[in-house]
Parts: structure tokens; sequence; C-alpha cells
């Protein structure tokens, strides 16, 4: 399994917004993580369509754009012409999650289902063989720099037995409080693709902290 990095653009200085993406590119970053909140399915308000539209013209790397709104329904296809690349929907938030997931790989897209911390992977029963990517949120949505849940290991754990059981290439992205420390602990349980805010763009060299977090992400674990 490769593991993959991808910087979320919630924690970049938005002054430098451009620079910072080619810098994170340029160290190995496989994903740029776009996290659109809509102040109303999570307490905060951030990017929207435009920011997306300006980051295609600037990248090539897959842009993975996370749906933190109420009614995604309805920008989806925006999203897509914007220039997404993988758009992921809350189940929590979404009434027809199946047709969502449809809509999204018909536009050409990967199409990622996201669980908050609270939500059991029961939700994914009927749906998960329709899912390109599991995004599972190890914190509570809507601010960065937050705690990782240790409990996410275990429902990491689970979603991956989930997975194989179903025996389709799903991936599993995990979101909220990964670092240097729980970057390895969450790829010891099943996790895949890391997205990481603040540990990267926090950091005095975003580019170091990507490569960082590579070597440590792959290090096997200490019991």
């Amino acid at each position: 399994m490769r593991v993959q990095i991808a910087p979320s653009i919630l924690s970049a200085d938005f002054t430098r917004l451009g620079e910072q993406v080619k810098e994170v590119e340029t160290a190995g970053a496989e994903i740029i993580h776009i996290d659109v909140m809509d102040g109303h399915f999570v307490p905060n308000i951030s990017i929207g369509i435009p920011v997306v539209e300006s980051l295609r013209r600037i990248t090539n790397l897959p842009l993975d754009t996370h749906l933190m709104i109420s009614n995604a329904d309805q920008y989806v296809e925006r999203f897509a012409k914007a220039g997404a690349n993988m758009i992921s929907v809350h189940v929590e938030a979404v009434t027809h999650i199946h047709r969502t997931l449809e809509y999204i790989k018909n536009l050409g897209c990967k199409a990622g289902v996201v669980l908050n911390p609270g939500t059991p992977l029961s939700t994914l029963d009927e749906i998960l063989p329709y899912a390109d990517f599991v995004l599972l949120m190890s914190v509570n949505p809507g601010f960065g720099g937050q705690k990782f849940i240790k409990s996410s290991l275990t429902k990491i754990s689970k979603l991956k037995a989930l997975i194989e059981a179903v025996g389709k290439d799903i991936h599993i992205e995990v979101d909220g409080g990964i670092d240097m420390t729980t970057a390895p602990l969450v790829v010891e349980a099943g996790a895949e693709w890391l997205v990481a805010g603040s540990a990267i763009f926090g950091a005095v060299s975003p580019a170091e902290a990507v490569k960082q977090m590579r070597t440590i992400a792959n290090r096997p674990v200490s019991v």
C-alpha cells in the first residue's frame, strides 16, 4: 500500500496559497485537499468554487473537494466543472447518498462518502460498493488544528475489514488531527490517504513536513 499525503489548504496562508500549493506539490504531495464549509452543516465558513477554479490553473494534482455543506447535490456539478477530481459528501447531509455518488461519478470525478466521528460504519452497509473512497473524520468537522480522536483507529481497522469483504478497490482517507505522531497509527490501522493541515502548512517548511510525514507514516509503529 502506498500512502498518499493530502495537504489541506484550510491551514494554508491564503496570501500565498498558490505558492504554498506548488511547494507541497514539488515536495511530493499527491493530493490537494479542499474543505468547503457553509456555516450550516458545520459551524464555520471556508472557501468555494472560485478557489477550486484558481487552484486548477496552477496545479495538476488531483483536487480533493470535501463538501461539508447542506444540499450538496446542488453544488456537485459546479465543483466538478471548476476542476475538482474527487468529491466527497457526508452521509449525514445527503438524503439519497447512492444517487449522489452516482451523480459524482457521471461527472467524471471519484466519489467519496464521509462519516463524522459519531456516525457508525453501519451507515455504509448498503452504499460501500458504490464509493471510490471513504473519508473518516477523526475530529468533528468545522475547524482545523483539533486533537485526534483515538477511537478512530478502531473505526479505520473495522472499515478496512469491511472493504476487504466487499472485494473492491475502495480507498480509506482520514482527516483530523493527522500529524507526525498520529500518521503512522492511522496507516497501521488501514488508512491510505492522509489529510493534514496544520502539521504541514503550520510547519516552518511545508515541503519538509510533507517529506517527513511520508517517511514517518511508512515507519513501523513500536509496540
